[in-house]
Formats: structure tokens, C-alpha cells, sequence
């Protein structure tokens, strides 16, 4: 989830079905909504404009949410415009990163003796409260740092649970939940503390706030751990959001090894009705690869004749 993740990373078989009027201006959709709340992302459609315009355009293409990582780092004036865009198109907005790791630096170290980075932390944390409200966001993504070699894990576990029950009193009141997410050493974020939703699911018990939740990122958690729907059927209480991509490559649904169409007939099943960031790349370059993106999205939304 770094700020390089952007840049690394169809029109398909539409519905007969026209959407109804969307958003508060009462544009039309000429796509079926989505039955699920697949969240674009800047550099998804980047052919069809600027932010603004890709937005607009992924909100013709029914999808009904987005989410921005970089939001934060954006200027007032461009939040305020995103969110007003959002607003009007009837989509909700997913994550934002509240607090960036140092990637190049593996840090912060949240378990640390040290307490000045879990300081930082928090401070990054009520700062970002007014970046949530004024996009209109409910979910906030976290990372919880990297391992400190020199401190034992249990210490490390502990620290990290004080500082999250900390973080979640900051923003629980405000009816923002952080979701914590678990990274991948294997391909991607070696030395990070938190390495798979199971280790999610101990810190949020741990922590017991509203406002600490798990970001359950399926291409991370298949990479480290796989068995994906017993994975989130045993730690459903404590996830507030889902990620997808596939695996390898990191690419839309389709072009891995994850059966994505099972994962969202069991977030039907399941009731889930919050947003699913599309937290990939495109397969392939340009305007065919939006529109293989747009196609694979309705793929699996079809399962159990969804998709109307």
C-alpha cells in the first residue's frame, strides 16, 4: 500500500438492466449497478481522464464505491472535490491511508521500547479524522509497522495492542473504524509485524474497540497464508473491510489462482453489504484493459444470477 502501488499497477457483458437515477445531481448510470460495492481506484480507468472524470466514468460502468490510498496526501481543495463527485454519482468512499509507513526505512516500529513512534503514530491518526469526514469515509487503513529484531514478538504484540486500543478511542466516537491490514513477506513487505488476518484477528480482540477492524486483503492473505473463506469465516467479527487482487501478478479476478466468484457468492451468503476495494492492477495496458477489468468485475458479480 505504498504510494508506488499506483503506478505499478472491460466494457463487458452489461446487464439489460438500466440502474435507476444515482447520486444527488440525478445523473444517470447506462450499466447495471453492481450488486456488491467494488471500489475503483485512481489509474483503474486512466484513459477516461483525471480523477474526477474517472470517477464519473466508473460510476457509468455501475460501480458504486472508490477508494483513494493517497487521499490524504491530496490537497483540501481536491479531497473536497472527490468526495462532492462521489456524493453526487450515489458511491461511497472506501479507505484512505491515515498513517503512511516509511518503506524504504522499514518503519515505524510500533512495538519498539521506545514509545516516540506510536506517539507519531497517533498523532498521524487525529489528524486523519478530519480527512475521513471530509471525504465522507468510515474506514481508514493502518499498517501496524514492522518487527523490531531486538524486542521479543509478545512484547511487540502487546505494545501494538495498547497503541491500536488507543488509536480506536481517537476515532470510534466519530463512527470511523482503522482497519489494520496484513501484508505479505513472501512478495511484496518483508519485516512487517502483521502478516495474516489470523494475527489481525488476535490484536483487534485485543484492542476490543469498535474502531480497530481488520483489513482482510485477499491477495496478501493467499500469498501468505491462502484458505481464504475458512480464514474469513472464523475472523468475520472482526473484519471491516475487503481487498481484492489476484494472485500472482496482483491483477483483476481472472488472471490468478484465487476462485474470486466463490469469494463473492460467500459475501453474498454472508450479507456483506460494505465496500470491496479493487486494490490491483490491470492485466492489460490502456482502454482494452479497463474494459477486461470492467468484464471480469461482471463475471463474478453474475454468480447466483446477481448483477441486476
Amino acid at each position: 500500500m505504498t504510494i508506488t502501488r499506483r503506478t505499478l499497477l472491460a466494457a463487458g457483458a452489461a446487464s439489460p438492466l438500466l440502474a435507476g437515477m444515482a447520486g444527488a445531481q440525478g445523473v444517470r448510470s447506462n450499466a447495471a449497478r453492481f450488486s456488491l460495492g467494488y471500489a475503483p481506484h485512481e489509474g483503474s480507468f486512466a484513459s477516461r481522464g483525471g480523477l474526477i472524470e474517472q470517477i464519473a466514468f466508473a460510476a457509468d460502468q455501475g460501480f458504486t464505491a472508490w477508494e483513494d490510498n493517497e487521499a490524504r496526501a491530496r490537497p483540501v481543495a481536491q479531497q473536497t472535490q472527490m468526495a462532492k463527485a462521489l456524493q453526487q454519482r450515489g458511491m461511497t468512499m472506501g479507505v484512505f491511508v491515515a498513517s503512511m509507513p516509511k518503506w524504504s526505512q522499514s518503519r515505524p516500529l510500533l512495538g519498539a521500547t521506545d514509545g516516540a513512534e506510536r506517539d507519531a503514530f497517533l498523532a498521524d491518526v487525529r489528524s486523519a479524522v478530519d480527512v475521513a469526514k471530509r471525504l465522507n469515509a468510515t474506514r481508514m487503513t493502518v499498517v501496524t509497522g514492522f518487527l523490531d529484531p531486538k524486542v521479543p514478538v509478545d512484547i511487540q504484540t502487546a505494545r501494538i495492542i495498547d497503541v491500536m486500543r488507543a488509536a480506536g478511542d481517537i476515532v470510534a466516537p466519530h463512527g470511523i473504524a482503522m482497519v489494520m491490514e496484513p501484508l505479505n513477506t513472501r512478495t511484496n513487505h518483508p519485516g512487517v509485524y502483521m502478516q495474516s488476518i489470523a494475527q489481525g484477528f488476535a490484536v483487534a480482540r485485543g484492542a476490543n474497540s469498535a474502531g480497530v477492524k481488520i483489513l482482510a486483503d485477499l491477495y496478501h492473505e493467499q500469498i501468505q497464508s491462502g484458505n481464504l473463506i475458512p480464514v474469513l469465516e472464523t475472523c468475520w467479527s472482526e473484519i471491516g473491510y475487503i481487498q481484492f487482487g489476484d494472485n500472482p501478478g496482483r491483477n483483476e479476478p481472472g488472471t490468478g489462482e484465487i476462485n474470486y466468484a466463490n469469494i463473492v457468492r460467500w459475501l453474498r451468503a454472508r450479507g456483506y453489504a460494505g465496500v470491496i476495494g479493487m486494490e490491483h492492477g490491470n492485466s492489460v495496458a490502456g482502454r482494452a484493459g479497463e474494459e477486461r477489468l470492467i468484464a471480469a468485475y461482471r463475471a463474478i458479480d453474475a454468480q447466483n444470477g446477481a448483477g441486476a
